[in-house]
């Protein structure tokens, strides 16, 4: 089985950083895995290991946990945002 680690992103409905600090592994999910029950219209799944998101504190706690369970891993880096300092001065400035 195949699985990502990332970080999740700030959310764009708050401004601090808090939940950003922590590291999923999600498995990648096959495209032939889901079906669709054609009475009731619900989606099925074959393999319930990709409805799970396990969480650690960080990287290299979701990379040992990779590797001691034979999973191969794609690790998804964080971009770093870059804060531009502004004034209240540079608001009448040209």
């Amino acid at each position: 089985m195949k699985i990502i680690i990332y970080r999740q992103a700030k959310s764009a409905m708050q401004s601090g950083k808090l939940n950003c600090k922590k590291w999923f592994a999600k498995p990648i999910e096959e495209k032939t895995s889901r079906s669709m029950d054609n009475i009731m219209r619900w989606v099925s799944c074959d393999n319930t290991q990709s409805q799970l998101q396990l969480e650690f504190s960080n990287k290299e706690d979701a990379i040992e946990y990779a590797t001691k369970n034979n999973f191969e891993f794609e690790i998804l880096e964080p971009r770093e945002v870059k804060i531009k300092p502004k004034s209240y001065a540079e608001n009448f400035t040209n």
